[in-house]
């Protein structure tokens, strides 16, 4: 870096500029000192001090050092012009000496000044560029992403005609490059190695322009840093992936442990009544009467509903898992459903009243007959398991604007505000009571299928209890 700045141009090198300023200078300080000849010796000498400040201001040491050359040549001549370009006196070496004296002095000010303002004015730059990468790069977006926004950065700054970076990233191979518009390739070429914590990941590299000029040794270092940043967001999208995959898997385990939870308890439970009641049927020992045997009867026949309910739920949650639950849309008339509904779940009604509300002249809608009755029988059986022992559980269906809406309230504890939205989530069950029967399918199975068909499902403020609605379109809609 020291060496960069030891060497500006600007300071130390004779340029076509620095002549023309320094020739130009005295020049015209010799016309302004012959028309003012008459002023006195002392005139010439300080116009030609001015011409060689000026020189040396505007076009550095160089400048500054010829017009102090070619002045102390012109100050003998303006005083004496018979005697010519001669040094008679001392005075004219001492006159020579004092612009040259003065030339450096200036230009070294000048000079020095000029290299720290385009210093600073390239650290200003450099910042704003690394800065700039850092917001980009280090966002956390996927490493492809990444790798293209870096070549596109380092395009303009650095006047490239193109940018390649090829990295591996866990056995991954992935690259990115960009191209200038309306520009020749073959220029100078640089290349700089992407590395991770003494790890090399890959390399970068960059190619100017055709006759343009070398990469400069600040360049090289600003590109090299420029790679490091890209280096580290190219680890920390890595980490970050793999810290994805980690919940992911975290995520899976926790859903096998639930499904494996609810499989051993809720499927055992109605399995564990079916067998109790089919056993004592058989028991030859074992005398029913026609009371007992319809009992034990029906309380196998609503374990088995309950089991095949179970079992649709969880197939069809392996459904949802496996982006297979599409609709397929015919005309539903939508307060049938509710009707067939209520009807067939007569029995797990049975402990609770019903209220059902229909509303005046429904149109048909587009949707899954099958899907919106399982909706709407995961919600009616949830609705019957919160609520209490001779509660009410009120059914409505009504158009709302563009939509159909269902809302089913029930009468039991409630729903936290802060709890409304992990209701839908798959096993849960809520903290109140866990162990209260129930699989935790339901209502995430619910969501799943109203979202398919471009609605919306909630939980509505209620006075008593919990309210759950949800919405589908009239006209069909693109999901």
């Amino acid at each position: 870096m020291a060496a960069d700045r030891s060497r500006d141009p600007r300071v130390d090198r004779i340029t076509a500029r620095a002549v023309a300023i320094g020739m130009l200078a005295p020049l015209g300080a010799a016309v302004l000192a012959l028309l003012t000849r008459d002023l006195g010796a002392g005139s010439a000498v300080a116009i030609f001090m001015l011409a060689v400040a000026v020189a040396a201001v505007s076009g550095g040491i160089w400048a500054g050092v010829i017009a102090a050359l070619l002045s102390s040549l012109f100050v003998p001549f303006i005083e004496q012009p018979d005697v010519g370009l001669e040094f008679q006196q001392l005075r004219d070496v001492v006159a020579a000496v004092v612009f040259l004296a003065i030339a450096v002095v200036i230009g070294l000010v000048v000079g020095n000044a000029a290299a720290e303002r385009r210093r600073a004015t390239e650290r200003e730059r450099e910042a704003r560029l690394l800065a700039f990468l850092s917001t980009k790069m280090l966002s956390g977006d996927l490493p492809d992403r990444v790798l293209d926004e870096f070549v596109s950065v380092l395009m303009e700054p650095f006047g490239l005609a193109s940018c390649m970076v090829q990295v591996t990233l866990d056995g991954q191979a992935m690259s990115a490059s960009a191209q200038a518009k309306h520009v020749s390739p073959g220029g100078p070429v640089e290349i700089v190695p992407v590395v991770v914590a003494s790890i090399p990941l890959g390399t970068l590299t960059t190619e100017r322009p055709a006759r343009a000029r070398p990469f400069n040794r600040r360049e090289r270092e600003l590109l090299e840093a420029a790679t490091r940043q890209a280096a580290v967001a190219l680890d920390r999208a890595r980490l970050d992936a793999r810290a994805r995959l980690a919940q992911l898997d975290a995520e899976t385990n926790q859903l096998r442990a639930a499904m494996f939870s609810s499989v051993t308890h809720d499927l055992r439970t109605p399995l564990a009544s079916i067998k109790a009641g089919v056993t004592s049927l058989l028991d030859a020992s074992t005398v029913h009467d026609a009371t007992q045997q319809r009992e034990l009867l029906t309380t196998v026949l609503e374990e088995t509903d309950r089991l095949n309910r179970l079992v649709g739920n969880i197939l069809d949650l392996a459904r949802i898992r496996a982006g297979a639950l599409i609709p397929r849309r015919t005309p539903t008339a939508i307060d049938e459903i509710a009707e067939a509904v209520v009807a067939r779940m007569r029995p797990v009604l049975s402990r609770v009243q019903v209220e059902l509300v229909l509303g005046q002249d429904l149109p048909e809608i587009p949707a899954d007959p099958m899907q919106l009755d399982q909706v709407m029988t995961n919600l009616v059986e949830n609705a019957a398991r919160h609520s209490p022992s001779g509660g009410t559980v009120r059914i409505s269906v009504d158009r709302d604007g563009p939509a159909m809406r269902v809302r089913v309230a029930d009468e039991g504890p409630g729903i936290p505000r802060e709890l409304r939205e992990k209701v839908f989530e798959a096993f849960y069950r809520g903290r109140e009571e866990p162990e209260r029967p129930g699989s935790g399918l339901g209502l995430s199975i619910a969501q799943a299928i109203v979202t398919a068909h471009g609605g919306r499902i909630w939980v509505d403020d209620s006075a008593v209890g919990s309210a759950l609605v949800f919405e589908v379109p009239v006209e069909e809609v693109s999901v």
